[in-house]
């Protein structure tokens, strides 16, 4: 890139991130909270808005930017999970050392039975069915926008979904009749 162009991004850069950002920070910090939680949604979402700071003049215009942030969001939200899955790794080689803390005492759990089901039933779900389902359903973006972050095709998202779907009712329902307590049969007078 010349010099003249270069100036001439950085001058248009905060007309057009500013609304950018005004427009999608809350989206993309949500998607972040519901996959990282609150202590690390912050930085993450703070790194997607960087990363768009710095790639301003390759974002697509319009309303493509969003699903580009997205897809951003879900790269960052990559590295995070492989920084914990490293973190933890060490602290099961520490605790196996007797040292360092139990890694079953880094992560958090929720105390709704159904809500206990639900995630173990996303949990069992192939990590790709889990990014699909979180994209429609949490983040509320649109078929266009899900084959945009995940470089599929509309139709492709189509399908997927479907089974993404069907895998977890099915899931869900295993896991929730498991757990809930029979009811008991009435006796016959």
């Amino acid at each position: 890139m010349d010099l003249a162009r270069t100036k001439a991004v950085d001058n248009a850069t905060p007309d057009r991130f500013n609304p950018l950002f005004e427009a999608n920070y809350n989206a993309v910090y949500r998607y972040c909270v519901r996959r990282l939680g609150t202590l690390d949604a912050e930085d993450a979402a703070a790194d997607v808005f960087a990363v768009a700071w710095r790639r301003i003049a390759e974002m697509p215009s319009g309303e493509a930017s969003r699903a580009w942030l997205f897809g951003v969001a879900y790269r960052v939200i990559g590295n995070e999970y492989r920084s914990r899955r490293r973190q933890k790794d060490l602290a099961g080689r520490l605790a196996a050392l007797g040292t360092g803390p139990d890694p079953h005492e880094l992560f958090e759990s929720s105390s709704s039975p159904q809500i206990e089901c639900l995630y173990e039933a996303l949990d069992g779900l192939r990590p790709a069915d889990r990014e699909l389902l979180r994209l429609w359903s949490w983040d509320g973006l649109t078929r266009a926008e899900i084959a945009y972050v995940l470089h599929l095709t509309e139709t492709a998202v189509d399908q997927r979904l479907h089974r993404a779907r069907s895998r977890l009712r099915t899931r869900f329902e295993r896991l929730h009749r498991l757990r809930s307590p029979q009811e008991p049969e009435e006796a016959s007078t």
